[in-house]
């Protein structure tokens, strides 16, 4: 898998567990799956909303908020300026946000200069191990993982030591980033666990120890998830026991508690493990929210994507695709259209928009899936892909939506997901789905071995 998904699925795995988990904080056990006992793959997901707090389906938390924030210092200031990020920390709390941590509003509200504020809360309190550091930690890991294990877990204590005095939770992220480290590299984290806690003090180790073993479940925890001892040790276990990214985030949701940050801190393991295309289309492409305190831009998926890729070092320029001649829509199977980027930003806003490319600006559609398909090589998990994104079309299509599919141009990507429709849906072969496409649709494009070799592997699975 190309580094670039991974980097893109950390920071956007750990946006999308923060919102899914958001309606059922606090609850019991049990919570998401009693509700969605099954993938809800129509106009209405499990990117739910609702919640203690009335958020809005697919809207991040405070969690993702400090990430940002985290984030855009670390770009902005060219390195870890803790003073820079305090003062971006205490902004944001000025700005009112709806869901504050005890101890993140207590340290942040002190009047106390950032190098002291944090350590004398814990002398006065003796209590600062909760979870509000580990919770925002994701972008830092991603930013320091190319510099190396002893430089991205010094990272996770000084940031975290902004506003947890404790060194407990500085060193729950210390072994976090040294983690995502190893998955961004395409290594097994947990298979690397003894390796990062011999990283950590010895009067610490042995706690770290116990929650990340093997054998460790959540019912063996000693606190509640709000302490950062749990909310690493059951991502992991979700890590250990979820097949695939959904398992992971229906497995610690389903712990109740404070769910939208134990799901954020797994969402960012897990999607450095299984990458973008790992997550579910119909949860990063609903996936928003404001940083109170700091302008009210509206952070999406294209947001987040262009932010993970700056983190790691690369381009992370906001796209724009320019003005393109319109192509379509045009109806080419029964139900489904297909068309070019421009084709589909301007079409009829009843379509359910399938995208399979970058966007630029966001499209006004209500009903829109972004998938995660490149017109090369470097698609890892293709199959997986397109399985979520043929099931998402059939669910959409079950309610009685209209279906526009399309990628820029609508040739390649656009004819893999029309011919998958076919040789799924219709049990055609691929040469049968092929033409099919091909005497419809004039524009598709044959040259991506990748994507027949994906139909074939389809077919044959049928």
């Amino acid at each position: 898998m190309h580094r670039s998904h991974r980097v893109a699925g950390a920071l956007v795995g750990s946006a999308v567990g923060d919102a899914l988990g958001a309606p059922f904080e606090f609850g019991p056990p049990g919570q998401f799956s009693a509700r969605f006992p099954v993938p809800a793959r129509g106009a209405h997901t499990e990117m739910c909303g609702g919640g203690a707090l009335g958020w809005e389906p697919g809207e991040f938390t405070d969690d993702t908020q400090m990430a940002l924030l985290v984030a855009t210092s670390l770009l902005e200031r060219g390195g870890l300026d803790e003073a820079d990020l305090f003062a971006r920390f205490r902004a944001w709390l000025g700005g009112n946000p709806p869901n504050v941590g005890n101890q993140t509003r207590a340290v942040l509200g002190s009047g106390r200069p950032w190098d002291v504020a944090a350590a004398e809360h814990f002398a006065r309190s003796g209590h600062a191990a909760g979870n509000g550091s580990l919770m925002r930690t994701t972008p830092a890991a991603i930013r320091f993982a190319r510099e190396g294990r002893e430089a991205t877990m010094d990272a996770a204590r000084r940031i975290s030591a902004l506003t947890h005095g404790d060194p407990s939770a500085g060193e729950g992220c210390a072994v976090f980033h040294e983690l995502v480290r190893v998955a961004l590299d395409g290594g097994d984290p947990l298979a690397f666990i003894p390796f990062a806690l011999m990283a950590v003090p010895d009067e610490h180790r042995e706690r770290w120890t116990t929650v990340l073993a093997p054998d460790w479940t959540p019912e063996q925890a000693t606190e509640s998830n709000g302490a950062v001892w749990p909310t690493l040790g059951q991502a992991v276990w979700a890590l250990r026991h979820g097949k695939d990214f959904a398992e992971v985030m229906r497995l610690v949701i389903d712990l109740g508690g404070d769910t939208d940050t134990v799901a954020a801190v797994a969402g960012g393991l897990a999607g450095a493990v299984y990458g973008m295309g790992g997550i579910p289309m119909r949860w990063p492409s609903v996936v928003h929210g404001r940083v109170p305190g700091h302008s009210d831009r509206l952070w999406r998926l294209a947001d987040l994507q262009e932010l993970a890729a700056a983190l790691d070092g690369k381009d992370g320029r906001p796209y724009d695709p320019g003005v393109i001649p319109r192509i379509g829509p045009r109806e080419v199977i029964p139900g489904i259209w297909a068309g070019n980027l421009d084709g589909a930003r301007y079409s009829e806003s009843d379509f359910a928009v399938i995208s399979l490319c970058r966007l630029g600006e966001p499209f006004p559609h209500p009903v829109h899936r972004m998938a995660y398909i490149a017109d090369n090589e470097h698609n890892s998990g293709l199959d997986a892909v397109l399985a979520d994104v043929l099931d998402d079309m059939a669910a959409l299509r079950a309610e009685g939506h209209r279906l526009l599919v399309h990628c820029h141009g609508g040739a390649s990507r656009t004819g893999l997901v029309l011919r998958g429709w076919l040789v799924r849906e219709e049990g055609m072969s691929v040469e049968e789905a092929t033409a099919y496409v091909a005497e419809r649709w004039e524009h598709l494009g044959l040259w991506n071995d990748s994507f027949t070799a994906a139909l074939e592997r389809l077919a044959r699975a049928r």
